[in-house]
């Protein structure tokens, strides 16, 4: 018998959840969020029904938090593992790790024994596989910089393999009322 999980990995939301990734978020068996919350309603939408696992952004600075939100960031990680079917799932925000164009290289050192890592800060989604682990960005989830629209990933975890899919929801336009 294969155990299978599944993950939904999101980023970026900045105080705001697309309705379709709170949606999404009901299918799954663990909810991942690579920082910058924003706002702590946004875990709220998450929680009670999912497992959720966090990691602190830049952005949830005591300098940048709302005063009611400050106990709630000021009890993240920086990093998260979370153990999964067929290897472990790093996560972080990425922030920390620069220059960006040696991000990818500078995570896999720092989690060389995990299938994959997770990060957010950039709002740009990519599954980097060239090398092992896999690097990947769930792009952002929320309102801000979405770069096409809000995005996700998904991931079946099983012993044999794991699988990623890609979300995108696109932003509702509204009318301005003169």
């Amino acid at each position: 018998m294969t155990t299978r999980q599944s993950v939904l990995i999101l980023s970026d939301t900045h105080g705001q959840l697309h309705d379709g990734i709170a949606r999404l978020s009901e299918q799954v068996d663990w909810v991942v969020h690579c920082g910058d919350i924003g706002d702590a309603h946004v875990l709220g939408r998450l929680q009670p029904r999912n497992r959720v696992v966090t990691v602190l952004g830049n952005n949830e600075a005591p300098s940048r938090a709302r005063p009611e939100d400050s106990r709630l960031f000021d009890s993240l990680p920086e990093s998260a593992e979370l153990a999964l079917p067929g290897g472990v799932l790093a996560v972080v925000h990425g922030h920390r790790h620069n220059p960006a164009r040696r991000r990818h290289e500078l995570l896999r050192r720092r989690f060389p024994a995990v299938r994959a890592i997770a990060y957010g800060h950039s709002h740009k989604w990519l599954i980097d596989d060239a090398l092992q682990p896999l690097v990947i960005n769930p792009g952002a989830a929320g309102r801000d910089r979405t770069h096409g629209g809000p995005s996700c990933l998904l991931l079946q975890a099983s012993s044999a393999s794991w699988f990623f899919s890609f979300h995108r929801f696109s932003l509702k336009r509204t009318r301005s009322r003169h």
